[in-house]
This record gives structure tokens, C-alpha cells and sequence, in this order.
């Protein structure tokens, strides 16, 4: 196999794990090549440390196995260069000398193994191994961070009809490789859904949320796809995208409907071939990852103004899955309330509510346009303020005069958005969710009425 060739990586029982092997012997090359390209999904080679260098500023690499005698530079002069660029590389060093300070200075640049020449196919194999379950663990930790730093996802609990009839559709879609598309109100807990068909889908990957209206429109392709080092200004090292953490899992795609038209072309592509390529980056590579979408707008409608693709609405809408309003499914209210009680009580470290009839009557009247976020975020104020239910929506019903019938509309929505924030402490992303609109438009909107 000749330098800069590659594994063809569209084979998904590979594991999903990059590989440059740097060697001047070329048979060392060949043999390596052959036996890691039956198990890791990308498999790359190199007789240089120049040519090596090309590579890796083209194309992320995980592993570099990497010889210490090379012509020109020697692969530890190689490992010290690249330390603080490389990102979330390992490394390990072959020789066929045994010297002493070899093995120390490959210790220091924090090298996972050091090889003598000639070795055991087993043993190699057994280093490549750690390496790929240590990044696992890289991973699992990436996206656990993003977890704990986003919101919570919200219980999908109900006995009611509607939300048997969903159950049963999540777990028939669920194996399926096809993508999802979950549309329902704000509120209504369509990460919770994504994050089901991710648990019932049997896949071994991560499942990795991404909120697509958070993120700002010049960043986005490089945090979905990732980018090479110099790619823009501040790249000065290669970074893999949110695509690459989700290999072999599920990404969810939140908001979708705010994603800009030139990411929808770039999203489409990678839906149908399998493939992504980092900002800068002259090479694609192949990535396993079902796509769960989500939007609490209508795509339909969005597609018919143009704000989004209708190739890839449909090739979105393979799987359509339609969460019910909360307002639609009041039975399931009382059981709703009892959880997040529960839960919440936990949390606060606080004594349980004493819910009675009276308050799951008043819950079971409300409209709720926040849906399922907003009836626990209802429950926590009762809780920490140590006031029931029932009396807390008395108050906000009795605060909501109406609107004098010579305002003006732009008056109309100043005055409403106030009444919102106000409620929602101040907390722009609350009131957004309760408005059924996004962070982003709540800030447009709020700039442009002079707020």
C-alpha cells in the first residue's frame, strides 16, 4: 500500500479509530497496515516524519505508531514537536536499538507503549487496544461534560394513550439505522425521546446532544465536523467535531431548523455517504453515527419560506415521530408531578411537597405552553418558596391582565416578553423555552424592540 492510501473505511463493524503508522521500512508498513486495518476503521501510513507531518495536518489521527530511527528526524524529535499541538493524540515508539534514554524521553512525552524490534503481532495488536479503549474513555468523558453542563433531559413518563402509542413507535424505530426526526413543542422532551431510541438502538457509541440555535453560525461547522490545525486563525491545533465524538453512537441534533442552509448541503452529504470532512481538511473520513433530529418549528413550513432544505427535510423525515403537548395528555400530570417531586427533593435536599387533589386539579387545568419543562420548573419554585401548587398558579392566573385595546402590537410584544422574563427570573433561556421560540430569536427580538 502506497504512502496516503487508506482503509476503506465505510465498513461500520471496524471500530471507529484513526491510525497513522510512521515507518521507513516499508515492509514494517505493509505488515502493520495489513493486520490493524481488519480491526480500526481508518489505517494510514507514512516512510517519514515529513510526510507524516502532511498527513496529520490534513487528517486527525488518534494513534501514531511511530519508529525512533528515521531519516532526516527521528520519531522522538518528532513526539516533542508535537507536544501542545496535537491535540488528543497518543503515541507509541518503535525501535530495534534498546536505549535506555530512548525509553525514558518516550516515558516523558507521555507515549502509551514502547515497542523493541522485532515484536510480536500480538503484542502489537494488545498496545493499539489500550490506546482505543483509553480514548473511549476520553470520549465518554467529552460527552458526559456536555451532559452535566446542559439541561437535564425531561422525564418521558405517562400512562395516556398517546404516550403508550409513542413508546411503542420508539422502540420499532429504535434498531433501525435510518435517521429520526422528533418534532413537538418546546418543552415537550424530544431530547429525553432521542435520548430513548439511543438506549433501545443497541449501538455501543455515545449518545452526543448538540443544540444547533446555541451555537454561533461560524462555529458550527467546525464543532459538528472538527477542523485541521491553520485551518482558520486560532487553529493551531487539529480538533475532532461532535460527528467524531459520536462515532458508532447517536447525534442528536437539536433546534435543527436554525442550522444555516450551507450546513444543511454539508449535513445531507454526510447523511448519504457516510463521510465528513474537518474544516481544512482535503480528505474526508468515515464516520458511523445515526442522526436524531429535532424541531419545535415545522419543518414543512420552513422548508415552503426557504429556511430549509427540502432534500433533506425528507431524507430527515424517514422516521417522523410527533411528541403530544402536555395540554393534550393532562391524565399524565399527577404522575409527572409526583416524579419531579421526588426528584427535585433529592436535588434541593428539601422535604417532599404535599400535593393534594386540589393542586393536581389546578396542574391538570393549566394550559402549560411550556409543556413538561415548565410544569417541573413550577414545582421547583413551589418547593423552594414552600408554597403549594395550586397558590402559585392562582397568583400568576390573576397577574395576567389583559392588553388595552388601543396598544399597538410592538407595545403588545414588549409588554409580553417583560411579563415572561420576569417570570422566568430574568433567565433568557427559560423565558425562550416558554415562548416556544429560540435563545437566539429572544435576543433579536429583544434587540430590535429596544430591550
Amino acid at each position: 500500500m502506497g504512502e496516503g492510501e487508506s482503509v476503506g473505511a465505510m465498513m461500520f463493524d471496524l471500530a471507529p479509530f484513526s491510525i497513522l503508522i510512521v515507518d521507513d521500512e516499508m515492509g514494517i508498513c505493509d505488515f502493520l497496515y495489513r493486520a490493524l486495518s481488519r480491526h480500526y476503521s481508518l489505517v494510514e501510513v507514512a516512510h517519514s516524519v515529513e510526510q507524516a507531518e502532511l498527513r496529520r495536518c490534513q487528517q486527525h489521527f488518534d494513534l501514531l505508531i511511530v519508529d525512533i530511527c528515521m531519516p532526516s528526524v527521528s520519531g522522538i524529535e518528532w513526539g516533542r514537536a508535537l507536544q501542545g499541538v496535537a491535540g488528543e493524540v497518543d503515541l507509541i515508539f518503535m525501535t530495534g536499538f534498546a536505549e535506555l534514554g530512548d525509553a525514558v524521553e518516550a516515558v516523558r512525552l507521555g507515549a502509551c507503549d514502547f515497542i523493541l524490534k522485532p515484536f510480536r503481532l500480538e503484542q502489537m495488536l494488545a498496545a493499539v487496544k489500550n490506546c482505543y479503549r483509553q480514548q473511549l474513555l476520553v470520549r465518554d468523558n467529552f460527552v458526559l461534560q456536555r451532559r452535566l453542563t446542559s439541561s437535564e433531559p425531561l422525564a418521558m413518563i405517562g400512562d395516556s394513550a398517546v404516550m403508550q402509542q409513542l413508546g411503542g413507535m420508539i422502540r420499532r424505530v429504535a434498531p433501525a439505522r435510518s435517521a429520526v426526526l422528533i418534532e413537538g413543542e418546546t418543552g415537550t422532551g424530544k431530547e429525553r425521546v432521542a435520548e430513548a431510541l439511543h438506549q433501545l438502538s443497541g449501538r455501543d457509541g455515545p449518545f452526543v446532544p448538540v443544540n444547533c440555535a446555541a451555537i454561533a453560525p461560524e462555529l458550527i461547522e467546525s464543532e459538528l465536523f472538527g477542523h485541521i490545525r491553520g485551518a482558520f486563525t486560532g487553529a493551531d491545533k487539529p480538533r475532532p467535531g461532535l460527528f467524531s465524538y459520536a462515532d458508532g453512537g447517536t447525534l442528536f441534533l437539536d433546534e435543527i431548523a436554525e442550522m444555516p442552509l450551507v450546513l444543511q448541503a454539508r449535513l445531507l452529504r454526510v447523511l448519504e455517504e457516510g463521510r465528513i470532512r474537518p474544516v481544512g481538511a482535503e480528505q474526508q473520513q468515515a464516520v458511523d453515527v445515526r442522526i436524531v433530529a429535532a424541531s419545535n418549528q415545522s419543518l414543512p413550513a420552513a422548508v415552503e419560506a426557504g429556511r430549509f432544505r427540502a432534500d433533506l427535510f425528507y431524507r430527515l423525515n424517514v422516521l417522523p415521530l410527533q411528541i403530544p403537548p402536555l395540554r393534550e395528555r393532562a391524565g399524565d400530570i399527577p404522575q409527572l408531578a409526583r416524579h419531579f417531586c421526588q426528584q427535585l427533593s433529592q436535588e434541593l435536599g428539601l422535604p417532599l411537597l404535599p400535593l393534594s387533589q386540589q393542586d393536581f386539579q389546578s396542574l391538570q387545568c393549566w394550559d402549560w405552553p411550556g409543556n413538561v419543562r415548565e410544569l417541573k420548573n413550577l414545582l421547583e419554585r413551589a418547593m423552594l418558596l414552600g408554597q403549594l401548587p395550586h397558590i402559585l398558579l392562582d397568583t400568576t392566573q390573576k397577574n395576567q391582565a389583559g392588553y388595552p385595546p388601543d396598544w399597538p402590537a410592538v407595545q403588545v410584544e414588549i409588554h409580553h416578553l417583560q411579563r415572561v422574563l420576569e417570570a422566568q427570573q430574568g433567565n433568557k433561556s427559560r423565558a425562550a423555552d416558554v415562548l416556544g421560540i429560540s435563545r437566539k430569536t429572544l435576543d433579536r427580538k429583544l434587540q430590535q424592540l429596544g430591550n
